[in-house]
């Protein structure tokens, strides 16, 4: 099927027509997508006993790369967000199993 072709003024005036905030298709794109497929892994271990120790391990690799997207994207809200996580998720592993 053929996507329909738009006029860029039309794009950029239509609120009908989606237009994706986020870059597609460059390293940003890869680490979303990569980051969230691994935070999605990582909760689903979250409720399986023994498992624990691996949900921090993808959680803290997962929020690192949505960290490092909203460095790339300048995206504060992002930045503050998985920066607190990354250290939350940081005391977790260091209380609850090197410590």
């Amino acid at each position: 099927m053929n996507k329909p072709q738009f006029d860029p003024k039309e794009i950029l005036n239509s609120k009908r027509i989606f237009k994706s905030a986020t870059p597609k298709g460059d390293v940003s794109w890869y680490v979303k997508w990569i980051s969230s497929f691994i935070i999605v892994t990582a909760m689903s271990l979250r409720g399986i006993e023994g498992m624990q120790f691996y949900d921090l391990i993808l959680s803290i690799i997962g929020v690192a790369g949505w960290l490092w997207a909203g460095m790339i994207w300048k995206d504060r809200a992002l930045i503050i967000l998985n920066a607190v996580g990354l250290v939350i998720l940081f005391k977790n592993l260091l209380t609850e199993h090197i410590i």
